[in-house]
């Protein structure tokens, strides 16, 4: 199983008390019980310069990470590791209107696997699985931790999203906090090939593209009960807008783990309306 406990990228007091409110269960079990009892508020965002990168990965290992219960979608032992990187754009509930404006865009770095169906109590549809969630601000990671449970959130040190006409580059230090590493750097391309490593499992390049981005829910673990949380997402990806990339440095602290049997494959989305609709228990 991944741990997901959270700890501060700076030493001091401060940091051990973030990390304890992170980490607190009592907290946790509270508010989902009274959350769960009132209506989820819709959150929304105007997200842009959306990095995808992603390898496939060997099965069994990945498989190995995920709680008993969820099944990897695979095909001859290979599965889609993905992460995404991206610049939110005034992010928080869309009851406000026009008022988002006023709220802050943070970074965000999501790092999921592919499931091949959903879980038992969960509708039928595209769904991937969140190992890590990173974001460059205390204030949303403390509270995604706090108030959310889709979500497993960590703090960068430092964490850097730099898109240009030719090119994108990604980075995140965790310093000695629990955010993983990652640092990123591709040409934003024309051409929309395809390696025959992922040519095997998707066919073509928009098949390909339409497969990691076009997903309508997430799960995660939540340790605290062993329970899986469940949460739908509106994340309308215009696959003739998506920009291709040619990663020249793709590295990954979760690759030790996750042993990449390809290249990596690398897109840009310029921008999409997200919305999260929903979250619950399993």
């Amino acid at each position: 199983m991944q741990d997901n406990t959270y700890r501060h990228p700076r030493a001091g007091w401060p940091g051990r008390l973030f990390a304890a409110l992170a980490n607190c269960t009592h907290f946790a079990n509270v508010r989902q019980a009274v959350m769960s009892r009132l209506p989820f508020l819709t959150l929304h965002s105007d997200v842009r310069d959306v990095v995808y990168v992603s390898w496939l990965v060997d099965a069994r290992a990945a498989q190995r990470l995920l709680p008993a219960g969820v099944t990897l979608w695979q095909r001859d032992g290979k599965t889609p590791f993905t992460v995404l990187t991206y610049r939110h754009g005034h992010f928080g509930p869309a009851l406000p209107g026009p008022l988002r404006r006023l709220l802050p865009s943070p970074l965000q770095s999501n790092w999921r696997l592919y499931l091949d169906h959903t879980p038992r109590g969960a509708p039928a549809v595209p769904c991937v699985f969140f190992l890590k969630n990173i974001m460059d601000g205390l204030p949303h990671a403390l509270g995604t931790r706090l108030f959310s449970d889709i979500l497993p959130t960590h703090l960068a040190d430092n964490m850097t999203l730099e898109v240009s006409a030719t090119q994108a580059h990604c980075s995140i230090a965790g310093g000695t906090g629990s955010a993983p590493a990652l640092d990123v750097q591709a040409d934003i391309t024309a051409k929309h090939d395809l390696d025959a490593d992922w040519q095997a499992l998707f066919g073509n390049w928009h098949d390909a593209v339409a497969f990691l981005a076009c997903q309508d829910a997430a799960i995660a673990h939540v340790p605290r009960n062993g329970k899986l949380v469940f949460g739908e997402i509106d994340l309308p990806v215009d696959v003739d807008q998506v920009q291709a990339l040619t990663a020249l440095r793709a590295d990954c602290g979760m690759l030790g783990q996750l042993p990449p049997l390809s290249k990596p494959f690398a897109f840009l989305v310029p921008q999409v309306d997200f919305k999260a609709l929903s979250e619950r228990l399993l």
